[in-house]
């Protein structure tokens, strides 16, 4: 275990609030970020000090403290961005019921469930040009403003008039798609930028693990507080405020302050992440290579000619993988991950399931978080490439099995419809799903990494509107068998997709994996070098 014991756990708390407290950049009026922070007073040696001298720079007890604590409150805002997949599956019921006075139609409910991954695309870009203009920490705020007002807007929907609430609704939903890109790849980013390799594995998976933790409450929140969308929506805003309180804490990046020419900031930043003291920076020679390695990664913007978006693009280590990213993310949305969960009501209906539907819903988000859990263990042992072939393996099965049901409803089992949507979600969360949130940030370069992380996030959500938007109508035109089999046919080809394209990028640097997309070194594990 990389954790203190518990006196030591609350010393460092007092610690981290410490330095906060003597910071000067906490204050949100100011154009500075929180990377300064003072000189500690020295104490005397505690037991968990003389233990992490012997542990790697960045994999001490105060270290891994840190970078935890930063990490999740940085993924405050991405959990906002959970309950907002999750919302049509609990509140699809309610508004389209046609004995209420003011109800959607079903075209109408169409554009409500998918809407969002519309404006999810303009969230990702904007997040690529957040984090490389204004950093990442304001790109955190940002997020969590856009959450409060839609859930704001959902909360006080109007009821003069079904045009009138259809219009409020459909803004909300607009604005949570944003929040939705905003958030899928910010948090990664920062993660992989102060994460010790050895932990950024797990650490990257923050996103995911919020995505389906928001799933998860939103589901919950549906089964508790039946039929009362405004409600669930006040409770969402509520959340959103407290967010933002929180994220307030959360340092500048070190690789995003060196990139802007801010070298004695990121110098401080990464001495805070590595939990150091300042006069131990320049004897420590762990310290002193990885802050030259930063200094030469991320190049200060100004410095060179070609830091033009058009320039950036062509170079082989930002082509190279954002041509695989995009294509592992249209392997995970045309395979059905993002059906199952905004549909999962009535995915499950039309499953054939035969207990409460919101019971399965709940199940689905229940099963997700565990896995995602499993998942950081899981890529520290076998890598990036095993897990997502098993993946698409197993959601492959899941999908045929379900199919089958329907092809011969004489050998139809009891249940057996419920166990393929969890064993669906529980492989497609040990890789299709997780993994392409993750390695996006880790496979571009800190030069473009924003801009590319973001063009990924769009491109991935423009191919999730289009199969939510289209699965009613596939559902009519094909019928439903014939739907899963479709995405069980998607699931297998992603299998040969991974293995033929996808690198591994386990224990390896970001330097390192950069070098290996312009062809400097090899990253082990890849059957088809890039």
């Amino acid at each position: 275990m990389y954790f203190p014991g518990i006196r030591s756990f609350f010393v460092q708390i007092v610690q981290i609030l410490g330095c906060i407290k003597d910071s000067n950049m906490t204050n949100l009026n100011t154009n500075k970020e929180l990377t300064t922070f003072k000189t500690e007073e020295k104490a005397p040696e505690t037991v968990a000090d003389a233990k992490d001298k012997h542990k790697p720079l960045g994999l001490g007890g105060k270290a891994v403290f840190r970078q935890v604590a930063m990490v999740v409150l940085a993924n405050l805002g991405v959990f906002s961005g959970g309950m907002a997949l999750g919302y049509p599956a609990v509140t699809l019921k309610e508004l389209t019921d046609t004995t209420r006075p003011l109800y959607l139609t079903a075209s109408q409910a169409s554009w409500f469930a998918s809407i969002n991954a519309i404006s999810c695309p303009l969230g990702g870009l904007l997040s690529g040009y957040l984090l490389d203009k204004v950093g990442r920490k304001r790109t955190f705020f940002t997020i969590n403003f856009t959450a409060f007002i839609s859930w704001l807007l959902l909360a006080l929907t109007t009821e003069t008039s079904q045009t009138a609430m259809f219009i409020q609704i459909m803004i909300a939903r607009f604005i949570i798609g944003i929040t939705t890109g905003l958030s899928s790849s910010p948090v990664g980013v920062y993660s992989a930028e102060i994460c010790h390799p050895r932990l950024r594995g797990r650490l990257t998976l923050g996103t995911s693990v919020s995505t389906a933790a928001g799933i998860l409450a939103i589901y919950t929140l549906g089964y508790v507080i039946r039929d009362n969308f405004r409600m669930i929506s006040a409770i969402a805003c509520g959340y959103s405020v407290i967010a933002t309180i929180l994220t307030i804490p959360v340092p500048e990046s070190p690789s995003w302050l060196m990139m802007k020419g801010r070298s004695e900031e990121s110098k401080h930043a990464l001495r805070f992440f590595r939990a150091l003291k300042e006069d131990e920076i320049e004897k420590n020679e762990e310290f002193n290579k990885e802050f030259s390695i930063l200094t030469k990664s991320a190049t200060p913007s100004g410095n060179k000619k070609d830091q033009k978006v058009s320039k950036i693009i062509q170079r082989p280590e930002i082509y190279k993988p954002l041509l695989i990213m995009i294509g592992l993310f249209g392997f995970q949305q045309f395979s059905g991950i993002f059906v199952v969960i905004v549909y999962a009501v009535q995915f499950s209906i039309e499953a054939g399931v035969t207990v409460d539907p919101i019971i399965c819903a709940m199940l689905v988000g229940l099963t997700r978080i565990t896995t995602t859990f499993l998942v950081g263990y899981i890529l520290d042992k076998w890598g990036r490439r095993p897990p997502a072939m098993l993946s698409g393996f197993g959601m492959m099965i899941s999908m045929f099995v379900l199919a089958a049901t329907s092809w011969f409803p004489e050998f139809k089992v009891p249940y057996l419809p419920v166990a393929c949507i969890v064993f669906f979600i529980f492989t497609s969360t040990l890789g299709l799903m997780t993994l392409p949130f993750s390695m996006i940030s880790e496979v571009y370069p800190q030069v473009g990494r924003g801009f590319a992380a973001g063009l990924t996030i769009c491109c991935g959500y423009l191919m999730s509107f289009i199969i939510i938007k289209l699965y009613p109508t596939m559902v009519s035109g094909m019928g439903n068998e014939n739907v899963f089999a479709f995405y069980g046919v998607v699931s297998g080809l992603a299998v040969f997709y991974v293995y033929f394209f996808l690198p591994e990028t386990k224990g390896k640097t970001l330097h390192e994996i950069e070098a290996y997309f312009r062809n400097e070194k090899k990253v082990e594990g890849d059957k088809n070098p890039v």
